[in-house]
């Protein structure tokens, strides 16, 4: 699908830097010092306050957090758990600084950014374990943060998008915490790589089918393992339970027909469920909001669909 000419230069110069993952680059260190080196510092958005946290994880694990409280105050506020992108591989608190900053302000929710363990070191479910272990410290600490318990949510782009649809499923099926909502950007749902959107993907998309198969590779080498739900959400036998969702899409990306898909899953399992689709955007694309406008209007949507949700309800 052709890209927003608002977006055509933003991806003409990442893709000047966006590692040739499994290709020439087979190596995760040297892909993450590659994107440090082309990262671009660019000022978020002031924000109240900002606060780094190492929190307990699994055991003999601490998870490296960062929390975000809104320019606007005031008591009780709601609170989003955040998983970053990345291929599990990926991205760290710094990475999507910029995108914890404005939904922060743009949902009026204190946000807590989650580094989870990486692949390949930690392999799967490390990375599961960690953002379900974060959910359940956010809950539990939610009060004295200055949140509200009851209106929690879960979020996250890519790799993150599966995280947040997986601690979804583990909170169901492990009887807590209880979630308001989960806010999934073109999320990784299945390990399928002969869909349609895999198929009908170009350079333009910035992830590719290669990229993709290398980081389920870095991430779940057993490819039985794939198969089970806390992997693939896709996969579940049952999505009855979850808490209402709105899921993300763009034109320009091998994971479109995932997540398609797992939206129309959760509708036909009785979740309510938005969705969005934009269809000359590109995958990634939540990092450059800041400088491309059909993006900006893009996540200013996302961010009123999570603020709506995330209301006080009598």
């Amino acid at each position: 699908m052709p890209l927003h000419p608002d977006a055509e230069p933003f991806v003409a110069l990442m893709r000047e830097y966006f590692p040739d993952l499994g290709g020439a680059i087979t190596d995760a260190a040297q892909a993450r010092a590659l994107m440090a080196e082309s990262a671009v510092d660019r000022p978020g958005q002031p924000v109240a306050k900002v606060e780094d946290r190492l929190i307990p994880g699994p055991p003999g694990v601490q998870i490296p957090v960062r929390i975000y409280w809104p320019s606007v105050g005031g008591d009780a506020l709601p609170v989003v758990v955040y998983f970053h992108g990345g291929g599990w591989v990926l991205g760290d608190l710094e990475s999507h600084d910029g995108v914890a900053r404005a939904l922060a302000n743009s949902t009026e929710a204190i946000v807590i950014a989650v580094h989870y363990r990486l692949a390949p070191e930690h392999r799967y479910p490390a990375a599961a374990e960690d953002c379900d272990a974060a959910t359940r410290w956010a809950a539990e600490h939610a009060a004295e943060l200055g949140g509200d318990p009851t209106r929690l949510a879960v979020a996250g782009d890519s790799a993150g998008g599966n995280l947040a649809a997986v601690t979804a499923l583990r909170a169901v099926e492990q009887g807590g915490p209880r979630l308001t909502f989960q806010l999934l950007i073109y999320p990784v749902t299945d390990h399928d790589f002969n869909t349609e959107s895999y198929l009908d993907s170009g350079p333009e998309s910035m992830l590719t089918r290669g990229h993709m198969m290398w980081f389920w590779d870095q991430y779940v080498p057993e490819v039985a393992d794939r198969d089970q739900p806390h992997a693939a959400p896709l996969r579940a036998a049952n999505l009855a339970g979850l808490p209402p969702a709105h899921v993300l899409t763009v034109g320009c990306d091998p994971l479109r027909t995932e997540g398609q898909r797992y939206a129309e899953r959760l509708q036909e399992a009785g979740v309510p469920t938005t969705t969005q689709h934009c269809p000359g955007l590109f995958h990634g694309f939540v990092g450059g909001a800041d400088q491309i406008p059909v993006a900006a209007e893009a996540m200013a949507e996302v961010h009123s669909v999570l603020r709506e949700a995330l209301k006080p309800r009598p």
